[in-house]
């Protein structure tokens, strides 16, 4: 549906709403990427804090896996828009081929047309008090640069990750072109926001004439969805395997798995290791076949299991039974935090990390209350850690993180350091609307 769902705000605190033009990709009916998590929750809980979020997001087809589960967690007062847009690596390549223009910045850049279009139709219907845009899709903040030139309004730039970095993307161009829109984000942003310490403070260095506009919202956990997950007691195998979950995304580089399996077939041949006492499941990685390769190859198989994916509730539902869980976190992303970590940390159960020590993942987790990490490039530290806590209970190492750690670290939380950030832009109400 590309017509605008929502209506005006007509709740007790409709005289003082102000809204928010929000740009994102990632955004329900989308699955398969926990990225969607920051957008949805800050549009649950900014009508609370006095701000009616206007989105613009692009339209279902250029999602590559749909699903409706995360559909009715939009919130009716919202305003949702869909601009065409098309995937370019399924809609117009030929023999799996297309020319990387057609995939500058990303293979969504089709989305920029229509997504201004709307995006004006949005400042001029909803009259909207500021933009917010959010990376990992870059063309979002092209969509939102292109509306800030023509509009004058205020823009918060929401960078996630790191953008643009000496060795990536691999392509020079798309590197060059995103080094481009970094910059211009810098230039023209009100406010530019990061999800790292390390990236923030990278950003402060990098841009330095824009440092005090840079700020730090970490990710977080929606407190809400995990009361309302379902927890059963977990049906423990008769012979007591020990079940460690990863439940996402296993990146080929920056969660390269590949020393877990030695380290696993290292345990196996020393004797310390036999099947039915450990047991990894990797829920819904989106790389099953690279996973059973190494498997296979370092002759683990019996080690490993392989999940699809499951509706976000049940998700969460899942992380709150197991026995461990694994994140994963390689040298090439110490700037960064997977998004699932805080969900790990409102789990309440034990967490393993395998990351790079000296990383914002591995720094997050020690400050959290927890020390078994080991990290994910090297085989012998990671047998160490995986042979500790298959052990005596007694010579475990930390796993549980602190009650102050956890209750930090929720969405509402994050949402509510959003909405003190947009009112240091000393915006007006905004006018009733006509009709």
């Amino acid at each position: 549906m590309n017509e605008p769902q929502g209506k005006p705000w007509t709740g007790p605190r409709a005289s003082t709403m102000r809204r928010l033009l929000m740009i994102a990709y990632h955004f329900p009916p989308l699955a398969g990427s926990s990225g969607i998590q920051r957008t949805l929750r800050f549009v649950q809980h900014l009508p609370a804090l006095g701000w009616q979020p206007i989105v613009l997001t692009a339209d279902p087809r250029a999602y590559e896996r749909t699903s409706p589960d995360l559909d009715a967690e939009v919130p009716a007062e919202a305003v949702v828009t869909r601009a065409f847009a098309l995937d370019t690596a399924r809609h117009l390549s030929i023999a799996g081929r297309y020319p990387s223009w057609l995939a500058t910045p990303d293979r969504w850049a089709s989305w920029r047309f229509d997504g201004v279009r709307r995006g004006m139709a949005l400042v001029r219907r909803w009259q909207p008090s500021a933009i917010w845009s959010t990376f990992p899709i870059a063309t979002a903040h092209v969509i939102a640069s292109e509306l800030q030139r023509r509009s004058g309004l205020p823009w918060i730039a929401d960078f996630r990750d790191p953008m643009a970095q000496d060795d990536y993307p691999a392509d020079p161009r798309l590197r060059t072109r995103w080094h481009a829109i970094e910059s211009e984000v810098a230039a023209r942003a009100t406010h530019l926001v990061l999800t790292t310490p390390s990236a923030t403070h990278q950003y402060r260095a990098r841009y330095a004439h824009a440092a005090e506009r840079i700020h730090l919202i970490e990710n977080g956990y929606d407190e809400e969805s995990f009361s309302a997950s379902p927890v059963t007691a977990a049906a423990r195998p008769p012979n007591g395997t020990l079940t460690l979950l990863h439940s996402g995304i296993v990146y080929p580089s920056e969660r390269d798995p590949t020393q877990l399996m030695r380290a696993l077939r290292m345990l196996h041949d020393e004797g310390e290791l036999r099947p039915g006492r450990l047991k990894i499941r990797f829920r819904a990685s989106a790389a099953d076949a690279l996973l059973r390769d190494l498997a296979d190859a370092h002759g683990v198989t019996p080690y490993v299991e392989l999940g699809p994916p499951l509706p976000y509730r049940e998700a969460l539902a899942e992380m709150q039974r197991a026995d461990m869980l694994l994140v994963m976190q390689a040298a090439n992303c110490d700037a960064q935090i997977p998004a699932k970590l805080y969900e790990y940390l409102r789990a309440g159960r034990p967490i393993v990390a395998l990351a790079h020590p000296p990383g914002d993942t591995a720094q997050t987790l020690r400050s959290s209350g927890i020390d078994a990490i080991a990290d994910l490039g090297d085989a012998v530290q990671i047998a160490k850690l995986l042979r500790a806590i298959i052990g005596p209970e007694s010579g475990r190492p930390r796993m549980l993180a602190d009650a102050a750690a956890v209750a930090a670290a929720s969405r509402r939380g994050r949402t509510a350091q959003l909405q003190r950030l947009l009112e240091t832009l000393s915006l007006p109400v905004a006018a009733p609307l006509p009709g």
